[in-house]
């Protein structure tokens, strides 16, 4: 097959939507003829080929950061990368179109869609359809959710890579149809050396880590909150990442005079981010919501128990009790709890240690792919199926 992925973001710009995708892309590479139509900041070329993968960027306004889109660079992408678009056909054209994001690619793929005269699956991963933490949020915007509605009816398939996610699209957008659920897939991390000095922790210490972007979403104050309430020895947090948030968590950890426990990395490589994984003991996070939650499955990946809330897509394959503690949202007190059961209980920790290790396995990018391929054939089976009819 000729695969189109179209996507606002692909690494380096961009978070855990952006990463998953271009191991998809990379992965599909393999077996098939893989374009990836996505936007150009900070210095990137108009087109490179990576991992087998052509990556064609259109170019954007006002992107200032790797890890965050404006709103300006957003809505350039979409006219941008339909204008590209036109040019991309070749020879032979594409077989199916996988657009990520319905904010604000879907109309991308819409369009195509139109001019191309093939299948579009469109993936919605979540923060595209509801954020609590913004006002911006498209749930929260009648203006927003029509449009968005539009986009969802038309593709000809809709996947979504979690329970919650696909529930949002009924719940906030009255979208009633078939869609597919196929979980995000991470790549088998590398082996990495524990490593702890150059973070600044004690070799002994207990360590809890969370990774993400420091942001009013993620509400990595209560991770401060929970480790003084545990009042544990010798427990340190690991913030690995950065944001408009990082100073508010230090000035808490400060206030309660938890400065030397509470460690900032900012942004770092991916190999500093796995080292900080293998040195950690546990992984926490105090998001308000995750659409499926990509680091679950890494943290999952170094044998790390999971203290986390119950709202998000991470509900589909974490069970409390098992692969950690899944507490209700903002119970600050239960969150604690699962800090002192973790510290106090090695043996507990080591069987959820085991467990995540062996469920993480239904999660690298070989078996999304394999789900990815599967839609995709069967799409592009539809709509020649239905070209021969109307032939006839």
């Amino acid at each position: 097959m000729k695969i189109l992925f179209c996507n606002y973001e692909h690494p380096p710009l961009g978070g855990g939507g952006g990463v998953v995708m271009a191991a998809l892309a990379r992965e599909l590479a393999r077996r098939h003829a893989v374009t990836v139509l996505t936007s150009r900041a900070l210095g990137l070329p108009a087109e490179s080929l990576e991992g087998g993968v052509r990556i064609v960027r259109v170019p954007v306004f006002f992107r200032r950061e790797l890890a965050v889109a404006n709103f300006p660079s957003m809505l350039a992408y979409a006219p941008a990368a339909m204008l590209r678009g036109l040019t991309l056909r070749g020879a032979g054209g594409f077989d199916v179109i996988n657009t990520h994001f319905v904010v604000p690619t879907g109309p991308v793929g819409h369009v195509l869609r139109s001019i191309y005269r093939i299948p579009n699956i469109l993936s919605v991963h979540g923060g595209d359809l509801y954020d609590p933490s913004k006002a911006s949020s498209p749930h929260r915007h009648a203006w927003l959710r029509a449009p968005i509605k539009y986009l969802l009816e038309g593709a000809d398939r809709l996947v979504g890579q979690s329970r919650n996610t696909l529930e949002h699209v009924e719940t906030f957008y009255g979208v009633h149809r078939q869609a597919q659920l196929i979980p995000l897939g991470i790549e088998r991390p590398p082996a990495a050396i524990r490593s702890r000095r150059e973070f600044g922790l004690p070799e002994d210490a207990f360590v809890m880590v969370t990774v993400g972007r420091v942001v009013a979403r993620k509400a990595t104050v209560l991770l401060v909150k929970a480790l003084k309430a545990a009042a544990r020895p010798n427990t340190h947090l690991l913030i690995v990442g950065d944001g408009p948030d990082a100073e508010a968590v230090r000035r808490a950890a400060a206030q309660a005079g938890l400065a030397d426990y509470v460690h900032l990395t900012g942004q770092v490589s991916e190999e500093r981010k796995f080292q900080a994984l293998a040195g950690a003991d546990i992984f926490v996070s105090a998001s308000q919501h995750e659409g499926f939650g990509l680091v679950f499955l890494e943290a999952m990946a170094y044998g790390l128990p999971i203290i986390c809330f119950d709202h998000g897509g991470q509900t589909d394959f974490l069970a409390s009790g098992e692969t950690g503690f899944v507490v209700r949202l903002n119970d600050v007190e239960a969150f604690t709890q699962g800090i002192v059961q973790m510290h106090d209980s090695p043996p507990l920790a080591q069987r959820m240690r085991q467990v995540n290790l062996n469920r993480v396995e239904d999660y690298f990018i070989d078996k999304c792919a394999q789900r990815y391929e599967a839609v995709f054939e069967d799409a592009v089976r539809s709509a020649s199926d239905a070209r021969m009819t109307g032939e006839r």
